[in-house]
């Protein structure tokens, strides 16, 4: 237990219940249906405790059951915690959570976890009502807890799925709806055994929670699609199959979305499982339930060729989001480039944009020009960032608004927005560069249209004449008394009564001889309303006019308390004016918030515009204050132009305070380079090299500048990137398996529009058959799929591909160099052409401080064992013959790898379930003399049949 969990867990409050409210407890939580992924919490805050035998009342919850050991468990790190209800085999346990922790608890569960739904009761007894429910797709009203004090970080996601199998493959319905942005999606699309398609799509969309048919469950067919949600971290909800229904869905949408009903049953009607999937969530989501929800959707195609694929594997190994084990923000891509001014609408604009990479030559151009015209003038940029610091969560303040949720505070927040806009709109009007008149398209004429006197400005005229904006200084959030007829009376009148009261303080004081304020204090409380008071020390001054003139109240330490009959008639008079006025003040305020939000279209167009704009000056303040400014990328088709990188770093490694990058070339040019195998010892820079040329792809197609001097893209589709077995182990899956998981979509989804990086593929397995299958995977990727590709191996032969297959195979290694008289290693950190020329295990082993007598045997051992160097670095005339038997051993493997292969994939269709023992026995015995007899010319196959 840390000391904040145990701080916390010291002062816990003690759930106290007798006998009969216990039982009632009791009764209702056993009949509570029985759900592993929900953790219920019940209020207590009503309830009277004793604490140290003061009796007190406090804001705390429980939870019991299997949730009170979870949270014992994860949160206090001890089950001491634990308490008993009930006795014998009716006991149930139970934990106390103060208001802090279940605020901690919530976070946790709905947005770092992803894994449990959230309860929480009110009532006492046997009485209990649920609430509030939210799981991580659909945070509903535990939003006022997770963002009370933070930003809204991302806009969760919930994805529903209906799988159909056929003999041609899978076609998949998914529907989806971000409750945050009020959007609504559907698609349709073909997927193959691994589900690479919904695993870019859960990415790109952001997926938190996957609704699918719990029928599904029993299918052995749809455990991989399982695996794909799991990886990309979503909570699988199961609902029964009769809801994914789309019969009525186009009458549903016609209340939900904007506009005519015409085009949202066009396109219901061109698909054919995704209405299904669409439909579950409607209800799942209860989104007709809430009339604000009325005319206020948008609904799109979801179109999986919009935007570059990534998988889960991708968004890892580039480290593209933030990760709760990131030492600082730099570490990943998101914490690096996320410079973003407004209330969390930029940031979750950027998260978006980094799992939604464009394809579009010509938009991706748009947002380097803007990017360009903020690098170029940095004064420009820092005038539009000082005044998007200003601007609130206008996406959250419009939904709290449309849900009428909303109080004046949220009013008051737009309103402090709006009237930043026209420093925007100035700002705009005053750049003359060379983008101007893109400028001018993209921002400054939609601003204008947007703040006219037609849209925003009749906005800000009536919160300038419903609010009063004096009072705002005081920290009060009123209605101006002037806006209502009936408003202005019940002020008027309270200030009649205050001036009364005032009045009768003052005559009071001057015939009790005490001076005003300092000596007669008047009060206002909520126990006695108006009173008098006096210290206890000049009571005796005026005890006999007390008691024969006066009512006292009540003595205490800080004096006495005292009334009569005037003050306490004007007392009453005010209290019952005041209550008028609240609920006056009230009933404007609805109204208020009610004409609000029939503006929420013109919040909604200047959410997207500013959210844009805070993105961009976002990416141009990282390219311009990098130590090494970054560079403007030259961006063609995808069937056009090369890859080159010159100068090239890793944005997140750079960024670190401990390095001193080294930069380095990238040259994938078809026909010469498209497929590099990158060879040099372990940290020697091989994964940082490969990963750095995924992320300058990836943040050249989101619209930002580079880290390198120079460089040109030819767009990618997709990048695909197998570089380290993560936790799978956790799963029950081998680091082998893993690989050859991730490996296996990238054989069925890459293509030559794809980028492709592999790092140490084989290591999960015996080094025969892992370099067998480096090679088969090598040659499939350059002869098949022809995807530029940047393979870094231990696998020193797979350099002779560029020998047996010229085609674009190109051998280059991080260089290191070894002191020839101390023997010691020094790592340089350059990317260089040509192969390795030897292996640095046991190099770097001794770097790492081994104990010397396991270093020598290791070189012992490897001299025996040695059998291969590159052709290209031998030139001794004396090792012709050796060379020989080295390219006699590479060509073995070179068929041996197939023809094994061949047996594998021979063995693994064998219909082995229905064949008899004598029948599978027969034909794994013709398979092996088969692959014997093909063994009889090649070593390598025999020394693998040994």
């Amino acid at each position: 237990m840390d000391g904040g969990d145990l701080q916390e867990y010291n002062k816990l409050p003690e759930l106290k219940l007798d006998a009969k409210q216990a039982q009632g407890f009791l009764t209702f939580f056993k009949k509570l249906p029985n759900d592993t992924k929900a953790v219920r919490f019940f209020d207590r805050r009503f309830f009277s405790i004793f604490c140290v035998g003061v009796e007190s009342y406090q804001d705390y919850f429980t939870a019991h059951g299997e949730n009170a050991s979870f949270i014992a468990k994860t949160y206090y790190h001890t089950t001491t915690a634990l308490r008993q209800i009930g006795n014998g085999s009716d006991a149930v346990s139970s934990v106390s959570v103060s208001k802090n922790m279940f605020e901690t608890i919530v976070r946790d569960l709905l947005l770092e976890r992803t894994d449990h739904s959230l309860e929480l009761y009110e009532g006492s007894g046997s009485n209990w009502r649920l609430v509030k429910r939210g799981t991580p797709g659909n945070l509903g009203s535990f939003e006022d807890v997770l963002f009370a004090n933070n930003d809204m970080q991302d806009s969760p996601m919930i994805i529903a799925l209906v799988p159909n199998f056929r003999e041609t493959g899978c076609t998949v319905g998914l529907g989806y709806v971000d409750l945050a942005k009020r959007v609504l999606g559907m698609a349709e699309f073909l997927d193959d055994s691994h589900f690479t398609n919904v695993e870019s799509a859960l990415v790109a969309l952001g997926c938190k929670e996957c609704l699918l048919p719990i029928e599904l469950t029993k299918s052995s067919e749809c455990k991989p699609l399982y695996d794909a949600i799991s990886r990309c971290g979503a909570m699988v909800t199961e609902r029964k199959k009769a809801e994914f229904k789309g019969r009525d869905l186009a009458q549903d949408l016609g209340r939900l979305v904007k506009g005519s009903s015409e085009p949202v049953r066009d396109l219901v009607s061109t698909f054919e499982f995704a209405p299904g999937a669409l439909g579950v969530l409607l209800s799942y989501a209860d989104l007709l339930a809430d009339e604000s929800n009325y005319g206020n959707y948008t609904i799109r195609q979801y179109n999986l060729n919009s935007y570059m694929r990534l998988d889960s594997a991708a968004m890892r190994a580039l480290n593209v989001m933030e990760s709760k084990t990131d030492a600082n923000k730099n570490f990943s891509l998101f914490g690096l480039m996320n410079r973003t001014c407004t209330a969390g609408m930029g940031r979750r604009l950027l998260h978006m944009w980094l799992k939604q990479p464009l394809l579009d030559v010509t938009e991706i151009n748009v947002r380097l020009d803007l990017v360009q015209a903020f690098v170029e003038d940095p004064a420009f940029r820092q005038d539009l960032r000082q005044h998007l610091k200003r601007i609130s969560d206008i996406e959250r303040l419009m939904r709290n608004i449309e849900k009428r949720r909303a109080s004046l505070l949220h009013i008051v927040k737009l309103y402090q927005s709006s009237i930043r806009l026209p420093f925007i709109k100035s700002a705009m009007e005053r750049y003359d560069g060379q983008f101007a008149p893109l400028v001018k398209e993209r921002y400054t004429d939609p601003l204008n249209y947007w703040t006219n006197d037609d849209h925003l400005n009749k906005f800000i005229g009536l919160v300038e004449v419903a609010v009063d904006l004096d009072q705002l200084e005081n920290g009060e959030y009123m209605i101006s008394p002037g806006y209502d007829s009936q408003l202005s009376t019940l002020k008027n009148e309270q200030e009649s009564i205050e001036q009364q009261i005032h009045d009768l303080h003052k005559r009071t004081a001057d015939d009790l001889g005490l001076p005003l304020d300092k000596g007669l204090k008047l009060d206002k409380g909520t126990q006695f309303g108006h009173v008098f008071r006096i210290t206890k020390k000049e009571e005796p001054k005026v005890r006999q006019k007390l008691n024969t003139l006066f009512i006292v109240l009540e003595t205490r330490k800080d004096g006495v308390k005292f009334t009569n009959t005037k003050l306490k008639k004007l007392g009453d008079q005010y209290q019952k004016i005041l209550e008028e006025y609240k609920n006056c003040q009230k009933e404007l305020v609805a109204r208020v918030v009610e004409t609000a939000a029939t503006f929420s279209e013109v919040f909604e167009g200047l959410a997207t515009l500013l959210s844009e704009l805070d993105v961009l000056l976002s990416f141009a303040d990282l390219a311009a204050s990098s130590p090494t400014p970054y560079a403007r990328p030259e961006i063609t088709t995808s069937d056009t132009g090369d890859i080159i990188l010159e100068g090239s770093r890793h944005p997140c490694v750079e960024a670190q305070d401990w390095v001193n990058f080294i930069p380095n070339d990238c040259k994938l040019v078809r026909g010469k380079s498209w497929f590099q195998i990158i060879t040099g010892p372990n940290m020697g820079g091989k994964s940082t090299f490969i990963r750095q040329v995924g992320v300058n792809i990836l943040m050249a197609q989101v619209g930002s500048f580079v880290p390198c001097d120079k460089a040109s893209i030819s767009i990618r589709d997709c990048i695909f990137a197998r570089v380290g077995a993560g936790d799978c182990q956790l799963r029950g899956i081998s680091t082998f398996m893993q690989e050859m998981l991730e490996t296996a979509s990238i054989l069925k989804g890459a293509t030559d529009k794809s980028l492709i990086i592999i790092d140490e593929l084989g290591r999960g397995t015996s080094t025969y058959d892992g370099f067998g299958l480096a090679w088969a995977i090598c040659e499939h990727l350059v002869e098949a799929i022809k995807a530029p590709t940047l393979f870094a191996t231990h696998f020193h032969e797979l350099t002779a591909l560029a020998h047996e297959n010229a085609d674009g195979v190109a051998n280059y290694h991080v260089s290191a160099h070894i002191d020839s008289s101390s023997r010691k290693l020094t790592m340089l950190y350059k990317v260089e052409p040509g192969a390795c020329d030897q292996s640095f295990g046991i190099h770097v082993a001794e770097f790492a401080n081994f104990p010397e007598s396991v270093v020598t045997l290791a070189r012992e051992k490897a001299a025996e064992l040695e059998d291969f160097s590159p052709l290209s670095i031998v030139s001794s005339n004396q090792a012709e013959e050796e060379v020989g038997c080295k390219r006699k051993t590479a060509d073995d493997m070179a068929i041996g790898a197939p023809r094994a292969r061949q047996f594998l994939k021979d063995f693994s269709e064998l219909p082995l379930d229905k064949m008899d023992l004598k029948e599978a026995l027969q034909q794994v015995k013709r398979l092996k003399t088969e692959l014997q007899n093909d063994a009889s010319n090649c070593k390598w196959l025999q020394q693998l049949l040994q």
